[in-house]
């Protein structure tokens, strides 16, 4: 079952690597981009691997180093691959020949690289990135992209669901995981949370991007089927396994192809299968 909920926590923050990963989050991003200054980076990075090569192998943890037109990325790439942790997350992928050159020095160590998508460049090579080998997901930038768009989107983003739609297409065609939606940026209001993963899981996402360990409950929740849906779906393959290969059917309802792949998600998005 892939991973359904990504908390963020700030590089320079070491304090916070083992809050983060025992916050619940089934992964969880130590950030060298967006949340740490420039003069920060270098010292950052340093306390990042030295913090890694202390505490030994972390498989739910990834490394969101700086873009690939900034002076810390080599670096960055550099310090981390071949370490024992999940991968990177590449920030404003664009360029699906960049992203192959770095997935390829990833995955001689098993690691994967999470795309982020958060410009229009990175949209329009959105299916040949998701393509790439060793592109483990695509997660959704969406307030980056905003910006970089000019566009002023109302609460609930309704101008970005179309690019959202195709994100998930992209990731279907490449085979890949479904994709890690944007963040929200509140925190405490937990209904405008609830309400935004499931826009997500119903636009085809299957994750979401966390900024605070507030948020990582109900993103997991929101992701997993609900004890209505998970009863459906046991039933439905109850049905299946008694069936002789004719018509089947469960409270007057038949059960083609379509029900039983759907109710085969919900048993691995619970994680009965």
């Amino acid at each position: 079952m892939s991973a359904a909920s990504y908390l963020f926590v700030p590089a320079n923050r070491t304090d916070r690597y083992a809050k983060a990963l025992d916050s619940g989050a089934d992964a969880v991003i130590v950030d060298l981009e967006d949340a740490v200054g420039p003069q920060l980076k270098d010292e950052a990075r340093a306390a990042l691997a030295g913090w890694l090569r202390h505490n030994g192998a972390q498989p739910r943890l990834w490394v969101r180093v700086n873009a690939a037109d900034t002076a810390w990325h080599e670096a960055d790439v550099a310090a981390f691959a071949g370490m024992d942790i999940a991968g990177i997350v590449l920030p404003k992928a664009e360029h699906p020949a960049a992203v192959a050159a770095i997935a390829r020095r990833l995955k001689e160590h098993r690691q994967g690289v999470i795309a982020l998508i958060e410009t229009a460049a990175g949209i329009a090579a959105m299916r040949d990135i998701a393509r790439t080998a060793g592109v483990a997901r695509l997660a959704f930038g969406s307030i980056d992209l905003q910006v970089d768009l000019g566009m002023q989107c109302d609460a609930i983003e309704s101008e970005l669901a179309h690019l959202r739609v195709e994100m998930v297409l992209a990731s279907r065609l490449a085979g890949i995981a479904p994709p890690i939606d944007g963040v929200t940026t509140t925190f405490d209001d937990m209904p405008f949370l609830a309400a935004a993963v499931q826009r997500s899981l119903r636009l085809g996402f299957g994750a979401k991007l966390c900024i605070h360990p507030r948020q990582v409950a109900a993103v997991n929740a929101g992701f997993r089927p609900t004890a209505g849906e998970l009863a459906w779906a046991k039933a439905v393959m109850a049905a299946v396994d008694k069936s002789d290969g004719g018509a089947i059917s469960l409270d007057g309802k038949m059960i083609d192809k379509p029900v039983i792949l759907q109710a085969q998600r919900f048993l691995q998005r619970g994680g009965v299968v």
